[in-house]
């Protein structure tokens, strides 16, 4: 016997618990979850009065950085799925606050940049990311290392084999 096989045959197993594993107050999902639609609904009212949705924000936000840039860019630093984000980026142009263009040597790649419109945008909703942190209420330093967390999470989870696929 190899001493790998050994080592793995010699660690006690534990069985599962269902009562303890399956338990809401047990499971890292739910509070992820929770947290993320609390957030969103913090913002629905600061990005209402323009007219923007919560992910309209987000692809406000990666255009503001990255424009001009692809739909799959956007898509990948946004987490979206093409299917997903088709129709917001119309729904966008037809706000005039973006153009959709066809690559001219690959038809399938298609580029967005920011009208004037969608540029003005950028300075009224300068305010919204403090409006929001002073609407939260929730430490500066604690929301510092919350969001380093989850930054870690996030680039870990990236990484795992069902995210490859």
């Amino acid at each position: 016997m190899a001493k790998s096989d050994k080592t793995k045959s010699s660690l006690p197993v534990e069985p599962v618990d269902p009562e303890r594993f399956l338990r809401l107050d047990n499971q890292l999902c739910f509070p992820l979850y929770a947290a993320s639609r609390l957030v969103t609904r913090l913002y629905q009212p600061l990005l209402e009065p323009l007219g923007l949705t919560y992910p309209q924000y987000i692809v406000l936000l990666i255009l503001w950085e990255d424009a001009p840039c692809t739909v799959s860019h956007i898509g990948q630093r946004a987490q979206l799925a093409t299917n997903t984000l088709t129709p917001l980026l119309k729904r966008l142009e037809l706000m005039d606050v973006i153009e959709r263009t066809r690559a001219t040597d690959d038809e399938r790649v298609v580029n967005i940049t920011l009208t004037r419109k969608g540029k003005s945008l950028k300075v009224k909703c300068a305010c919204i990311p403090e409006q929001l942190f002073r609407r939260a209420g929730y430490p500066l330093e604690q929301s510092i290392a919350l969001k380093q967390q989850l930054d870690a999470l996030l680039k870990h989870l990236q990484h795992t084999p069902d995210q490859n696929e």
